[in-house]
């Protein structure tokens, strides 16, 4: 049987950017129109009665961030939409980077006010070192914002690759009157949106109706020269540089008020490619082969705090899941039986009996699979990319209660092994040491170690300042390097030696006396590592 029919519906993107552009407001309101859910939860503060759909932890419902990525399956004009909402804050880019790598796409949304801030450089670097497709959403157009044009060509430039506009603003603000839709010569009129979706939009045809200047004035004469000037001055839009990650097109909006969502999402089904090959380091993989492989991506513990559950996500790169089918663990041999396997809507989850290349499962899991593993019916496979940074941010932990030592290091482990934080054990014993890229990551394992294990913990900061993971051709070589500096070498979540320095002068001078030892800033699962390439 060809599953190719199935994999060709798939669309499976990551929505990135900046904290505060309004991308899980924009998470939500994709969900609203494709019908997956009927009412909206704006991300509102301590007191809020509802939530966003995608913030499930607590931490994030009190707080109005996202600080893990969620996961969402939908469907919509026949194709089925995996939707992966990503931490906007920087302090969790890892999670992120590792998110972007089981992504076929990307949705980056922009703040109209701020334009293309940091955060969103960093990741629009990974998704370009990918060669990721990126769709771009300008949102916020119901607020003073930057001109148009200045922000087409800030996209330009921080992109290095053109921007073709499907849709264009008749004003901004006060003014806002709507959007222009290049590509069907037609306004769709902006009416403030409420939280459920409505079908009586009006819209008006052709750019040179004169119903659109009576009614918008100079604010749709102005837009219509910017658009004469955009449509002579951008390249036609090219779907096939598109899909190579050398042309993204561009969407005005406000998602606050539904406005601007269906072409989006019209957009993604039309635009976005189905699920790419995928590169192992034995083979490509195509994914409209009839075996199943996958990798894991994600790793979530307690999504359901009354079952103390742990979630492996796997991003399916081929051939056809079906419930209770066994698949082998390639970094062990081993196999597992795959009875209780779930697809989500945010929390919400129910049993898979069957999915596809591109689709994301959930395989309860109790510390036999890692982030980084490949799963498959027997063949045996490593599926590379998947990147662990090295922490910049470390804390010694110890218990507030003795009594609690068992909570605390099943917690601290199986953060660990979900990438939430970063554990080190010292060679030489002591305290557990957490590394981390931001100070938050520290903030909310406290607060999770608090209200998931009930095991309170007290971090205080580490005289280390770096950490690399160290390799060698030579066992020996390795083994002569731990044994000489076991005061400052710990081992990693997965066992990897790491090397410890309190500051850069420390880290070269060991360097230098040990030429045939590597040091890395960067590893990828299962000891396969390199150096960093996008720190260079």
């Amino acid at each position: 049987m060809s599953y190719a029919p199935e994999t060709r519906r798939r669309r499976t993107f990551a929505i990135i950017s900046h904290p505060d552009a309004g991308k899980t407001t924009l998470t939500e309101k994709l969900l609203l129109f494709s019908g997956a859910i009927q009412i909206a939860g704006a991300v509102k503060g301590r007191k809020a009665s509802r939530h966003a759909t995608s913030d499930w932890m607590e931490i994030e419902k009190q707080r109005g961030i996202s600080v893990a990525s969620s996961v969402m399956q939908i469907e919509y004009r026949d194709c089925v939409i995996n939707l992966l909402d990503t931490p906007g804050h920087q302090d969790f880019s890892e999670d992120t980077y590792r998110v972007l790598t089981a992504v076929d796409a990307a949705l980056m949304v922009i703040d109209a006010a701020n334009g293309v801030e940091a955060q969103t450089l960093r990741l629009i670097e990974v998704c370009r070192a990918r060669n990721t497709p990126i769709l771009t959403f300008i949102n916020k157009m119901d607020r003073e914002v930057k001109p148009p044009l200045d922000l087409i060509d800030e996209i330009e430039r921080v992109l290095g690759m053109p921007a073709a506009p499907f849709t264009w603003p008749v004003g901004m603000g006060k003014r806002f009157g709507g959007v222009f839709d290049l590509k069907r010569d037609r306004m769709r009129v902006f009416r403030a949106g409420e939280d459920r979706v409505t079908e009586d939009d009006e819209v008006i045809e052709g750019l040179e109706n004169p119903a659109c200047v009576e009614r918008f004035g100079s604010a749709f004469e102005e837009a219509k020269g910017e658009i004469d000037l955009v449509v002579g001055a951008s390249p036609e839009f090219d779907r096939e540089a598109f899909i190579a990650g050398r042309q993204s097109p561009v969407f005005f909006g406000s998602a606050i008020n539904n406005f601007g969502v269906r072409e989006v999402l019209d957009a993604l089904v039309d635009l976005a490619p189905a699920p790419l090959p995928r590169m192992a380091i034995q083979r490509k993989v195509e994914p409209t082969e009839p075996k199943f492989t996958g990798v894991v991506f994600k790793i979530q513990a307690n999504m359901d705090p009354a079952h103390r559950d742990r979630i492996a996500f796997v991003r399916m790169s081929s051939g056809h899941f079906e419930r209770g089918m066994k698949l082998r663990i390639c970094r062990t041999g081993k196999d597992i039986r795959t009875n209780t396997v779930v697809s989500f809507l945010s929390q919400r989850r129910e049993l898979v009996e069957d999915a596809y290349a591109g689709d994301i499962i959930g395989i309860p899991n109790h510390g036999l699979l890692q982030l980084g593993d490949t799963l498959t019916e027997g063949e045996a496979l490593q599926f590379t990319g998947l990147p662990f940074f090295a922490p910049e941010l470390f804390q010694t932990v110890e218990m507030v209660d003795p009594l609690k030592s068992k909570q605390l290091r099943q917690g601290l482990t199986q953060l660990g092994e979900e990438g939430a934080i970063q554990v080190f054990r010292p060679l030489g014993g002591g305290m557990l040491l957490l590394g981390a890229v931001g100070q938050l990551q520290f903030e909310v394992v406290a607060h999770r170690l608090q209200h998931e294990y009930g095991a309170a913990a007290r971090m205080a900061p580490s005289r280390y300042q770096l950490a690399r993971w160290v390799t060698s051709d030579d066992p020996a070589e390795l083994k002569r390097f731990i044994d000489a500096n076991s005061h400052r070498v710990a081992h990693d979540a997965v066992d990897a030696p790491t090397f410890l320095a309190q500051h850069h002068t420390e880290l070269r001078a060991v360097q230098d006396l040990w030429k045939n030892i590597r040091f890395h800033a960067m590893r990828e699962h299962a000891g396969l590592m390199f150096q960093e390439r996008m720190a260079q």
